[in-house]
């Protein structure tokens, strides 16, 4: 029963994935506004910021990587 289930599974994953590589004609579409993460609306964004702060209890540092050590 396990083995079949692990079976399945696997084959779901498989069938999940993608070997074929993006044709020139369809980046254009990946590329759009609608794809971008948040969406077309900057409000979803400030909406989403605004829930994480909340929850953090902190406020800012979205573009800035690196640690709070102060390093890049």
């Amino acid at each position: 029963m396990k083995i079949k289930l692990l079976l399945i599974v696997c084959c779901f994953t498989c069938s999940a994935c993608s070997i074929v590589p993006v044709k020139s004609w369809q980046k254009a579409t990946l590329a759009s506004e609608a794809m971008r993460f948040g969406g077309p609306n900057p409000m979803i964004k400030k909406f989403d910021e605004h829930i994480y702060t909340s929850k953090e209890g902190t406020k800012g540092g979205g573009g800035v990587s690196g640690g709070g050590c102060g390093c890049n």
